[in-house]
């Protein structure tokens, strides 16, 4: 079950919401706010997997509220004025919804969340090792041999691949830590994880990459010491 909140400062749209997400099996919408702000107060509080959020509201635009979300947030923005849309993408939503919201739209929108909700869930399998990141509005397959290291960016990540470009997406590292394999990935620092078996050597608390040196965290000294003594 996706568990979800709505945000806009019209009660009405509130209402066709809640009214759309009652006809779903798979969301359960917990609660709607007209005040952003108070929501923003909720979401910190309360980890949620879906928002949707209009865009124009007085008091704080959905889009600063989806910038300030602390948690991975799947995002549905809704609104009335479609020159907001490239924006939207940018901050890899899920879907844009231009009101008034219709059925069928609507539909579209959470099945595609629905679809990114079990790619965030489900574990690199042992025998096919690979994730599936949100990404370029697509859902983008990483091969994890293809990782050189993760670099957290405040609220997205940045995959530093071989032989191609660069991939980011909106991910928290706490987020991303729980979805790579334990045994061949370690964090160093707070916005640096890194394959174990990249590491050429440590010294003065830097770990020696090919053709890169990551520095070692105070608080992540002990853990990474460990990790590699173990090895």
């Amino acid at each position: 079950m996706i568990k979800a909140v709505a945000i806009d400062d019209e009660p009405l749209a509130l209402k066709v919401i809640k009214t759309l997400c009652d006809q779903v099996d798979f969301i359960d919408l917990q609660k709607t706010f007209t005040d952003p702000k108070a929501a923003l107060k909720h979401l910190k509080k309360y980890p949620t997997d879906l928002v949707f959020v209009d865009i124009h509201m007085p008091s704080m635009s959905g889009l600063s509220l989806a910038k300030a979300i602390p948690q991975n947030s799947m995002i549905i923005f809704t609104t009335a004025f479609s020159e907001y849309a490239a924006t939207s993408y940018e901050l890899n939503a899920i879907e844009y919804l231009l009101k008034p919201i219709n059925q069928k739209r609507f539909g579209q929108a959470i099945n595609k969340a629905r679809d990114y909700f079990n790619f965030l869930r489900q574990a690199a399998p042992a025998n096919e090792e690979y994730l599936f990141v949100r990404a370029e509005f697509s859902m983008v397959k990483i091969l994890l041999s293809d990782i050189e290291f993760v670099e957290g960016m405040a609220d997205y990540i940045r995959f530093h691949l071989k032989n191609r470009k660069s991939l980011m997406t909106r991910m928290t590292m706490k987020s991303i830590s729980e979805r790579l394999p334990e045994k061949d990935f370690i964090r160093v620092n707070r916005s640096a994880i890194i394959p174990v078996n990249r590491i050429e050597s440590i010294r003065n608390k830097t770990v020696f990459l090919p053709e890169r040196e990551i520095p070692i965290g105070n608080t992540y000294i002990e853990d990474v010491t460990k990790r590699i003594q173990g090895v």
